[in-house]
């Protein structure tokens, strides 16, 4: 869920409301702020996040992920940058105006037992290089650090369409399966993901994904189209997955 950076005060309540009525387990956030981030943490006591600031420590804007604390337990946990110097904040290739990061992290479900692992990415919206390049260093950083047999999630507003060459990347990976396409119902909500702040647009703009592995069944999909007061939440409405391990 980008939850959007800007107007955040005439906003969060109405983002609230979402995490509200949808009372996710896990997710990915993208644009918070250690403002946004402390705001959600304190409104719902529910969740812990885990992530940096895209410019080190808790400046800036963070891939952060959102997890139940009751429901999960947290074993390991890491952030990199889409860049050539991925251990320290840095700017990527042609992305010259926003550092970019990929926060994750290791879980066990409390009532299962499953273990699995997180993702969580934010793709530069102006670089096309720097986005076909973060999906190739993100494909490494996953096979380096994930162990065979744990299912992957992989969360994020990637700023790119489905046939674009970053996410054909992603898709030819061998391990990594597009949520949307997996669904045992047919997809609910609308194809696109942006709105642009407008209630009225019906999106067909689809740049925010939940990719998974062959572990992972995933029983519906859904694009959350809600728009509380006639107001959009946020310019990008959330991805929504029910899935089984």
């Amino acid at each position: 869920y980008n939850i959007y950076v800007g107007r955040w005060q005439e906003r969060k309540k109405l983002v609230y409301e979402i995490i509200n009525s949808y009372d996710f387990d896990i997710w990915g956030t993208q644009e918070g702020t250690l403002l946004h981030l402390t705001d959600i943490k304190n409104e719902f006591s529910s969740y812990d996040y885990i992530g940096v600031g895209r410019d080190g420590e808790d400046k800036g804007e963070f891939s952060a992920i959102f997890y139940k604390t009751d429901r999960f337990e947290l074993l390991d946990e890491g952030s990199f940058w889409f860049s050539n110097t991925p251990e320290k904040p840095s700017y990527g290739w042609d992305a010259t105006n926003y550092r970019r990061i990929c926060s994750w992290g290791f879980f066990r479900d409390k009532e299962t037992q499953s273990k699995f692992y997180f993702f969580n990415s934010h793709f530069d919206h102006e670089g096309t290089v720097a986005r076909t390049e973060s999906s190739k260093l993100l494909l490494s950083r996953i096979n380096s650090i994930t162990e065979s047999g744990f299912p992957i999630f992989l969360t994020g507003d990637l700023n790119c369409h489905p046939d674009s060459e970053p996410i054909n990347l992603l898709l030819s990976s061998g391990f990594l399966y597009d949520s949307r396409s997996l669904t045992e119902e047919p997809p609910k909500g609308s194809e696109g993901t942006i709105n642009r702040l407008d209630p009225n647009l019906v999106s067909t703009s689809r740049i925010d994904y939940i990719f998974v592995s062959s572990e992972v069944k995933v029983k519906q999909y859904s694009v959350i189209n809600d728009r509380p007061n006639g107001i959009c939440p946020s310019d990008h409405d959330p991805v929504l997955v029910n899935i089984e391990l």
